[in-house]
């Protein structure tokens, strides 16, 4: 099931989508959350009538870098032996369509393609066997990051969590499997010219290693997410440019560049 959150007369719901069609998509309105059990209203709304918002509002996002050895070679950096995380704050998510705002302290935003993790339950110290178990689902992010500041920072706050620079959806996808979530293709476009084009086959650790990881020292919270890494290709952004996440099985997640106000 793709789950979406989303607007429509200034209220906010969330939905199960349907069809295939871009064009033909309806949402199923959910009573209750998709956290907890829920049932399906059976009163529909065309997609293209509301207003998609990020699927789900995270009290923490959690990253993880360098968990592509190829990535980390383009940027001069050894591959992450140990799952290396730093955190992305919950005012810096966005949802498709919503605008990313280049950071006036920047001078080189980068686009960073990643597989995101969604959690469904309220977990701590997660054993590998019962990963599966706390995972609601998967869907699109962008790890948009202010690479001059990153390089000249020794701590990546402002680089990678300034307003807009987290950008999830367009749904969380709960039909993938962990297996099948750990052999997807990754694609990032530039203005529809391919930028990335990877597999998450190639984390060097697996989405049990990460859960594992972050719940050693920390509670994770329905709807919190953890992003996986991104493959190689990463580049430069502009005012202006459409940039647009592709994950296979899931769906794309396309944002424009703006001028910050």
């Amino acid at each position: 099931m793709r789950i979406a959150r989303f607007s429509i007369d200034g209220n906010v719901a969330f939905g199960a989508v349907e069809g295939e069609a871009p064009d033909g998509l309806v949402l199923d309105i959910i009573k209750g959350v998709p956290f907890a059990d829920f049932e399906l209203s059976g009163t529909k709304v065309p997609v293209s009538k509301v207003r998609l918002l990020p699927p789900v509002l995270p009290s923490k996002v959690v990253a993880f870098g360098r968990n592509y050895a190829e990535h980390a070679a383009e940027l001069g950096n050894e591959p992450a032996t140990e799952p290396f995380a730093f955190f992305k704050p919950s005012t810096s998510v966005i949802g498709p369509g919503d605008a990313v705002a280049y950071p006036s302290f920047s001078q080189e935003l980068h686009h960073e393609a990643e597989l995101a993790v969604v959690i469904g339950r309220m977990c701590r110290d997660v054993p590998r066997e019962r990963v599966k178990d706390v995972i609601l689902g998967y869907t699109c992010a962008n790890d948009v990051t202010a690479r001059d500041v990153q390089k000249r920072e020794k701590q990546w706050a402002r680089a990678k969590g300034f307003d807009t620079a987290c950008p999830l959806g367009p749904w969380v996808e709960t039909g993938l499997s962990l297996e099948a979530a750990g052999d997807l293709a990754v694609q990032c476009t530039v203005n529809g010219d391919q930028r990335q084009l990877g597999s998450t086959s190639q984390m060097i650790h697996s989405i049990e290693d990460l859960v594992v990881n972050v719940t050693e020292a920390m509670t994770l919270l329905p709807g919190d997410v953890i992003l996986t890494g991104t493959p190689a290709g990463v580049g430069p952004l502009n005012v202006g440019d459409e940039v647009a996440v592709t994950i296979q099985g899931i769906g794309t997640l396309a944002n424009k560049v703006i001028k910050r106000g």
